[in-house]
C-alpha cells in the first residue's frame, strides 16, 4: 500500500516509533512506502547526502493548524529536497534558506519539525528508527 494522500510522513514515522519491535517497524515502513518517506530516510541516514543549510534551529513560524488544513505536505514537496543538499543545484545559499523557511511554513508543524531533524541528520532524537531498520525495510536503498 502506498501512502494515502491525506497521510503525513510524520504520522508514519510516529507509527514506526511506537511499534513494539523491529519487524513491526519494517512492516509499517513498507506499508506506507512513498517517494517522500524514502527521500526523508535517505537524506537522514546516507552520509553522502550533506545538507546545504545551517545546522540548528530554523527561524520560522510553525503552522499549528489542525491536520488536513496545512498548505502542503511532504508527500507533494519532497522533490524540492535537492535544493537543500550540497552539490545538486546552483541555487544560492540565501535562496536555499528562504525556500526552506517557506516550505516549513507551508507544512503542518509536525512535518516541518521532521524536516528540521532530517536536515541535521538527527531524526533519531524524535523518532525511534535506525539505519539498520531502514536497510531491512528497503534493501534497494544502498547506504555506504
Amino acid at each position: 500500500m502506498k501512502l494515502p494522500p491525506d497521510q503525513l510522513v510524520s504520522e508514519v514515522l510516529q507509527r514506526v516509533s511506537n511499534a513494539k519491535n523491529r519487524d513491526e517497524k519494517i512492516t509499517i515502513l513498507r506499508h506506507y512506502d512513498s517517494p517522500a518517506l524514502r527521500a526523508i530516510l535517505i537524506w537522514n541516514f546516507d552520509e553522502r547526502v550533506k545538507s546545504d543549510l545551517p545546522s540548528g534551529e530554523v527561524p520560522y513560524t510553525p503552522n499549528d493548524a489542525p491536520i488536513g488544513t496545512e498548505h502542503s505536505k511532504l508527500l507533494h514537496e519532497w522533490k524540492k529536497f535537492n535544493h537543500f543538499v550540497k552539490g545538486v543545484t546552483q541555487t544560492t545559499r540565501m535562496k536555499k534558506e528562504m525556500m526552506f523557511v517557506q516550505l516549513l511554513e507551508a507544512l503542518h508543524s509536525s512535518e516541518a519539525e521532521l524536516l528540521c531533524y532530517t536536515k541535521d541528520k538527527v531524526l533519531h532524537k524524535k523518532f525511534k528508527i535506525t539505519k539498520a531498520v531502514v536497510k531491512d525495510a528497503f534493501p534497494q536503498i544502498v547506504f555506504p
